[in-house]
C-alpha cells in the first residue's frame, strides 16, 4: 500500500498544512517552529515507515508518528493556554490529533499481527 493512499497520512498531512498556515504570521518563532515540526513529523514518519522494507521498520516509524501526535496535542494545548494558538484552531487540531492517534493505534495493531 502506498502511504499517499492512506487516510491517516492524508489527515495528518492536512493537519500539518493547517498548522503552517495558521501560525505563518506568528512572531513566537520558537513555539511556531516546535509545533510545526511535531505536526510535520506525523505524516513524515508514516511515509518513511512505509518506504522501508520490513514490517518491523514500518511499525517503528508509525509508533514514532503516534508519539509525535501526542507531542503535537500537548503543544496545541499549551499554545491555546498561552494565547499563541487561537482557541478555535487549537480545539480543531486537538480533536483531529486524537482521531489520528486512534487511527495510528489501529495501524500499529495491524502491523503487529503481520
Amino acid at each position: 500500500m502506498k502511504y499517499e493512499d492512506m487516510e491517516v497520512w492524508k489527515r495528518s498531512k492536512n493537519l500539518a498544512v493547517s498548522v503552517y498556515r495558521e501560525l505563518m504570521a506568528s512572531r513566537d518563532f520558537g513555539f511556531r517552529d516546535q509545533i510545526a515540526r511535531s505536526a510535520l513529523s506525523i505524516p513524515s514518519n508514516i511515509a518513511e515507515g512505509f518506504e522501508r522494507y520490513t514490517e518491523q521498520e514500518k511499525f517503528r516509524y508509525v509508533s514514532i508518528a503516534k508519539g509525535s501526535c501526542g507531542e503535537f496535542a500537548t503543544q496545541a494545548l499549551i499554545g491555546m493556554e498561552t494565547g499563541i494558538v487561537p482557541e478555535a484552531a487549537g480545539k480543531r487540531w486537538r480533536s483531529e490529533s486524537r482521531v489520528i492517534a486512534r487511527m495510528l493505534g489501529a495501524l500499529l495493531k495491524a502491523l503487529q499481527t503481520k
